[in-house]
């Protein structure tokens, strides 16, 4: 019993010391001077970097199954990216500096990418499409499909629909163009209420209580302990796994990784673990953007 108190102790002391210096990087990430070169965001772990919770495991998988599919048929690498904000930093900015510091695209001559961008509370997107992608979707069309497609879902908070819709009117667009058409097909308009932009609240209470759940449990093993005898070291008491200060890195980042918009990384290995994006191999290595693209607010 006292070896397995002991190894219990030992597994919750590493991962209490990974959640410190996990914080530690984001802070030291935020305080590293901006780069157009670099993203200010980290590293992405599938083809939808969700950091703010508007997709539920479902839609994005299902979304990042039709993105690979389509790089895979047509050598085009397709990317989201939906944080809380970007700050005083303009989006076109941000977006770009996360499109080239992700590497986006392959490393070939020809590398055809883009990233739709999106900052829920600053109300605003932009899509970064690479030099050798602006033949097959302009900064008019690009403009024309997110007014077409995203902005009248994102005005119902409809955030994953109205991403879903775009990316597949940017799949549409660029298959028509290189098949020698002229137009995309008609986008399907039937609404799928079941991955609506409530999932980001119901994330949000969910994290919430898991936070309350952790302290209830910090607090009644701290209790429970508390009455060990002086020569019993190897049960958790006041100094062991019931101690309220060697929790309190864990609470702090959690709170610091749920509160600090653009940059919560936690949110993004949640969603990519739990929607299968496991067997994605990154980015290209390309991230040959000049700044082309289009961008707005709703």
């Amino acid at each position: 019993m006292k070896i397995k108190f002991a190894l219990a102790k030992i597994k919750y002391s590493q991962a209490v010391l990974v959640l410190l210096f996990s914080t530690l990087a984001a802070f030291a990430q935020a305080d590293a001077p901006f780069s157009i070169n670099t993203s200010p965001l980290p590293a992405p772990t599938s083809p939808v970097n969700d950091y703010v919770g508007v997709f539920d495991p479902a839609a994005k998988q299902q979304l990042e199954t039709r993105i690979k599919d389509f790089q895979k048929k047509n050598g085009v690498e397709l990317a989201v990216a939906v944080v809380k904000t970007t700050g005083e930093r303009p989006i076109s900015e941000y977006s770009l500096a996360v499109a080239r510091g992700w590497k986006i695209g392959s490393k070939a001559d020809d590398n055809p990418s883009a990233l739709l961008f999106i900052a829920i509370d600053d109300r605003k997107y932009f899509t970064q499409v690479s030099k050798d992608l602006e033949d097959e979707l302009p900064d008019g069309v690009v403009g024309g499909l997110q007014r077409q497609y995203l902005v009248p879902e994102f005005k119902q908070a409809n955030y994953s629909k109205g991403i879903a819709d775009t990316i597949n009117a940017y799949i549409r667009t660029i298959e028509s163009k290189r098949s020698g058409g002229d137009a995309p097909p008609a986008a399907n308009t039937e609404r799928n209420r079941g991955s609506t932009g409530t999932s980001g609240g119901l994330y949000s209470i969910f994290c919430c209580l898991v936070v309350f759940g952790v302290i209830a449990l910090i607090i009644w093993s701290n209790r429970r302990g508390g009455g060990k005898s002086g020569n019993d070291n190897d049960r958790w008491g006041g100094g062991g796994f019931g101690g309220g200060a060697s929790a309190l890195p864990w609470v702090i980042g959690s709170i610091l990784t749920s509160g600090s918009g653009s940059s919560s990384s936690s949110s993004s290995s949640d969603w990519g673990g739990s929607s299968g994006g496991s067997d994605w191999g990154g980015f290209g290595g390309g991230g040959d953007f000049g700044g082309g693209g289009a961008g707005g607010d709703w």
